[in-house]
């Protein structure tokens, strides 16, 4: 059997374990979501959503794409956005990126890849606001994984500057935003410490829309 249709195959046996351990789950499932979690992840085929995080289906809302961009430009992203902050009302936004990233690892040596040219260029600018500190590093290794975690940072700061976000912060105190790495070695997520508030009242000058509370 191929590759393509063993997953019909997949799916048959998925399903008949799911009713196995409850004959209602899908009947459950296709009531609502209710997920606490917003997801950012990297498209990279390596790094599962839900199962690296442990939870179950109707408890994580998924966006990935290559490097795990928060672009504001971005009309898909900015949706997902939206609609997770108003009206699945999440308690929790996380950007998670991941050690071995070929998004990043194409900022840090740039070249002509085509049609990727403009996505990438908002990892090469996050090379560009941390070239000091990217720069006096001499071990590639040591570089490439700090280039990882300061765009995840840097895309949790873009974040922060959405207006349905602002929003819901001035009313309700949440969603927190959180800064994850996974490492494709040991399978382990790392907590990244962003102070995103501290961080963002820095630039409250700059980016606060001014949205008045309710």
């Amino acid at each position: 059997m191929d590759s393509y249709r063993q997953i019909f195959e997949n799916n048959k046996k998925w399903v008949q374990s799911k009713l196995a351990s409850d004959e209602h789950f899908f009947e459950k499932l296709a009531r609502d979501q209710k997920p606490h979690f917003l997801y950012i992840g990297c498209s990279d085929s390596r790094v599962p959503a839900n199962v690296i995080m442990g939870l179950d289906e109707g408890e994580v809302f998924v966006h990935r794409n290559i490097a795990n961009l928060v672009v504001g430009t971005d009309s898909n992203i900015n949706a997902v956005i939206q609609y997770a902050v108003e009206f699945l009302e999440v308690k929790h936004i996380i950007v998670c990126g991941h050690y071995g990233c070929g998004g990043v690892k194409a900022a840090l040596h740039p070249s002509d890849m085509g049609q990727l040219n403009s996505w990438l260029q908002t990892l090469r600018d996050v090379y560009r606001i941390h070239q000091d500190e990217l720069d006096k590093m001499d071990d590639p290794k040591q570089k490439f994984d700090r280039l990882v975690e300061l765009n995840v940072i840097e895309q949790c700061v873009n974040i922060a500057k959405i207006d349905h976000v602002q929003r819901k912060w001035n009313a309700t105190g949440f969603p927190q935003v959180h800064a994850w790495v996974y490492d494709l070695h040991n399978g382990l997520l790392k907590e990244l410490d962003i102070k995103l508030a501290e961080y963002f009242s820095s630039i409250r000058s700059i980016y606060d829309l001014k949205i008045p509370e309710d």
